[in-house]
């Protein structure tokens, strides 16, 4: 291949070796359902205690919910799409400035997922960037194109007010006071990837990410409205995530599964491909401070008769252990599990 990335704009008329999974960990895309009937929770209820009954349920039984009327406008929405596929649509050599594989960078365009680690690539390209505080990071962005900082930090602002949102009717569906998981995440950190799938010829033998949950405490993703490639694990079934119209996708994170210790679930995921188009997501993620003590509080823990399902550890320790891992090996929160 003659450059790293593959969103070239050269259409692929194979997978190349290096992105073909072993026949057993292929998609197998044809024995997946849509979700039918993934919870769609409208923020803007007047009713919050029925909205919190809401969160509470899909947290328990999906790990992940759609929310709508969440006070980001349709034009924000559309401006941040169109901004990132402007991007992907530059000039390779353009790009390329920005290309790095080292993940300590605050900022870089990149591929797959861990590229010095993994055995075999995903079909994706990102753009990775940290975004609080805005003032830090902002100068590092891309200059192209032109609208692109200011686009991407309206955007950044206004998804940051949705997550903390859903972090107060997060804590209050678990019994809690509605700051409490704010309190114990820090002054959480927010990073944003911008990725994207280019069609690709034999979406059966590869991934755009293969099957994880996230290290962080909660996903905001925006989907490209047209195309569709999330699916999600539930019940032991791959089910494809159509994108509703206006919607974010919410998923919980590793660090809401430790401090509701298990209640709640962070979703196992993966991005397929297409072989006709392309398609584009961004996933905004709140991460705790690296300081911030995962640990379940005790309300929690003395309704399990068993305590605490795990030891308490810091995120700084989580994500780099998160981080030395494949994506797909098993879940990272095993190894953090108190002996029976």
């Amino acid at each position: 291949m003659d450059t790293k990335v593959i969103s070239t704009g050269i259409p692929y008329t194979t997978v190349p070796e290096c992105y073909i999974r072993p026949e057993s960990e292929r998609p197998k895309l044809s024995q997946v359902q849509e979700c039918e009937d993934i919870p769609i929770i409208d923020l803007g209820s007047s009713d919050r205690t029925l909205t919190i009954q809401h969160v509470g349920y899909a947290c328990r039984h999906f790990g992940f919910f759609q929310v709508i009327n969440h006070g980001v406008s349709m034009e924000m929405v559309e401006e941040m799409l169109k901004v990132g596929l402007e991007f992907f649509n530059l000039p390779v050599e353009e790009k390329m400035k920005l290309y790095s594989d080292d993940p300590t960078k605050t900022m870089r365009l990149s591929t797959s997922f861990n590229i010095k680690k993994e055995k075999v690539h995903n079909w994706r390209d990102y753009l990775r960037l940290h975004c609080y505080p805005l003032h830090k990071y902002v100068h590092e962005w891309p200059s192209l194109p032109t609208s692109f900082k200011e686009i991407v930090s309206k955007y950044c602002e206004e998804v940051r007010n949705v997550g903390f949102k859903i972090q107060e009717l997060i804590s209050e569906s678990l019994g809690l006071e509605k700051d409490y998981i704010k309190n114990v995440l820090g002054e959480q950190g927010q990073h944003m990837a911008v990725n994207f799938y280019p069609p690709c010829p034999e979406p059966e033998l590869t991934y755009g990410l293969p099957a994880h949950t996230d290290p962080n405490a909660l996903t905001i993703l925006l989907q490209d409205p047209s195309v569709s490639g999330l699916q999600v694990l539930k019940d032991a079934k791959w089910l494809a995530v159509k994108p509703y119209p206006g919607a974010f996708v919410i998923n919980l994170g590793d660090q809401i599964q430790a401090l509701s210790n298990n209640k709640y679930k962070s979703v196992w995921h993966r991005a397929t491909v297409n072989n006709e188009r392309s398609r584009l997501s961004v996933a905004s993620f709140l991460c705790p401070e690296d300081c911030a003590m995962i640990s379940p509080p005790k309300k929690l823990t003395e309704e399990d008769m068993s305590g605490a399902v795990y030891r308490d550890f810091t995120y700084g320790e989580y994500y780099k252990k998160f981080w030395s891992r494949n994506l797909d090996q098993e879940h990272c929160l095993e190894l953090f599990k108190n002996s029976e």
